[in-house]
């Protein structure tokens, strides 16, 4: 378990949630998954129905899948192996649909000519890419411990974000991942030099509740119970903070449901809602 200045049970809590994004953030991992959603497929069949994927990339990806638990794989003959989606696997998939749901909101499309309008509008792209550019922004080793620092702790100074997500570490270290989240729009600096999460990195919400609760055995439906990330309390029932030394200073988590939840059949193409032209970027790097 990464060191963190986090109290113990929301540290354990982050790694395991940290743990499960590193098991999800390998290449294709996410492909994999979800070509198995709607049923369990021999290695032909899934390497059909990834016909792109390069030769000698799809068994490591499987063998590892299975190790971890997500897969199950039975072999019928020496070269007529079934794969599918394990228990695990299959509760993860509310997850993977919540993750892709803040990828269609907050990633940055390339835009495309509709030529029934003649007007240029986001580029759809697969579920499965908008979960693989999600994981990839919030899997690193540092971004999850800073951007949980940040909910707690409201607007802070690198100083105390670096003795709260990774104490054990020269101050200097923490300027990497805290550049990196500032540069994909999770997390912002304010007029007083402070950093602070954007509306994207508070509308990460969803997906570490959903994260949380799958890495812990819960169903998904409890993931709004969460010491960080579930709404806060109305002030006549807000307890005083037990954190540190200060009361924590945690945002309302946006009330809206994720949209997109994940369904079969819906792995290389999804419907994308035509943003207003001329917003500015809510987040990631433009694919």
């Amino acid at each position: 378990m990464a060191t963190t200045g986090l109290p113990a049970s929301i540290s354990s809590d982050l790694s395991r949630v940290t743990e499960s994004l590193q098991m999800l953030a390998p290449r294709w991992n996410v492909w994999v998954l979800l070509t198995l959603s709607e049923k369990p497929l021999r290695y032909r069949g899934i390497k059909n129905a990834l016909h792109w994927l390069p030769n000698g990339q799809l068994h490591p990806r499987l063998g590892k899948l299975v190790d971890s638990g997500l897969l199950e794989r039975t072999e019928f003959e020496p070269n007529d192996v079934l794969y599918g989606l394990s228990v695990r696997g299959r509760e993860l998939l509310p997850v993977l649909g919540v993750i892709a749901a803040w990828g269609d909101k907050h990633l940055e499309k390339e835009t495309v000519l509709d030529p029934a309008t003649g007007h240029r509008v986001p580029k759809a792209m697969p579920r499965a890419q908008d979960i693989k550019d999600t994981i990839t922004l919030i899997a690193p080793r540092q971004a999850s411990p800073i951007l949980w620092a940040l909910r707690i702790r409201g607007a802070s100074s690198a100083k105390a974000l670096s003795a709260t997500a990774m104490p054990d570490r020269h101050l200097t270290n923490v300027y990497e991942p805290l550049n990196r989240l500032t540069d994909d729009y999770l997390v912002a600096r304010n007029d007083e030099g402070r950093f602070e999460l954007t509306a994207a990195g508070r509308d990460l919400a969803p997906v570490y509740l959903a994260l949380s609760a799958w890495a812990a055995g819960s169903p998904v439906t409890r993931a709004a119970h969460h010491p960080v990330w579930a709404p806060a309390p109305p002030p006549s029932q807000a307890r005083p903070g037990t954190w540190a030394t200060t009361a924590p200073r945690i945002p309302t988590a946006p009330t809206t449901p994720p949209r997109g939840a994940w369904t079969p059949g819906g792995l290389f193409s999804h419907s994308t809602a035509v943003r207003p032209a001329g917003t500015a970027p809510t987040g990631g790097r433009t694919r």
